[in-house]
């Protein structure tokens, strides 16, 4: 991925004071009265992330690092209006992200899925060759039936397994209850187990 370009100057570093070592909230009390270094140091703790996320959900790199732009200005724009109410601010980034991507689709009528094409599948250099085969087919089968998912469910494995988050941080992101993501996680992971089945197992 190409440098984002919404704050890629260098900064003043204090020396009684490192940017780097300011804690998210101390960060978000800087940035919210105005102190664009402090929200920088925001911007590259999560820049990766909030990326990697709309990359997943879009498949295009120009459309992703375009959309994380729109991300990280809406959160600047809107920094004084932040409530962390318990939950990380990262979460607050992903609802952003969330809600950017979701009026991407609707707005160019894009179909929702997880791209195969755009997935290096890198493996360690110590396995053997049959076994990093084996893993590469296992991966794509898994990708392919994800890809195949509602776009909810795709967003809730990757919060969930590929991010990390609990199910109340996840129901912030997308707008729902804590046991509306409960049971969306369940009734994924339901699918997912069967749509991975083998046929002759089914028919054990």
């Amino acid at each position: 991925m190409e440098e984002l370009g919404l704050y890629n100057a260098k900064r003043t570093k204090g020396r009684d004071d490192p940017l780097e070592e300011l804690s998210d909230t101390d960060a978000i009390i800087r940035a919210a009265r105005g102190d664009q270094d402090a929200f920088s140091v925001l911007y590259q703790r999560y820049v990766r992330r909030i990326y990697n996320y709309i990359f997943y959900r879009t498949g295009s790199q120009h459309d992703a690092e375009d959309l994380t732009e729109k991300v990280f200005f809406r959160a600047l724009n809107h920094i004084q209006n932040y409530n962390h109410r318990g939950l990380p601010f990262s979460a607050w980034l992903y609802r952003i992200a969330h809600n950017l991507v979701a009026n991407w689709y609707r707005d160019t009528k894009r179909k929702n899925e997880v791209p195969l094409e755009d997935h290096e599948f890198t493996l360690k250099h110590h396995e053997q060759p049959e076994h990093s085969v084996v893993k590469t087919q296992e991966v794509e089968a898994l990708l392919g039936v994800i890809r195949k998912m509602p776009a909810e469910r795709q967003t809730l494995l990757i919060l969930k397994f590929v991010e990390g988050f609990s199910n109340e941080e996840i129901a912030q992101i997308m707008g729902k209850t804590e046991g509306a993501i409960k049971s969306l996680n369940h009734r994924t992971l339901i699918s997912l187990r069967d749509d991975m089945t083998p046929d002759h197992e089914e028919s054990l």
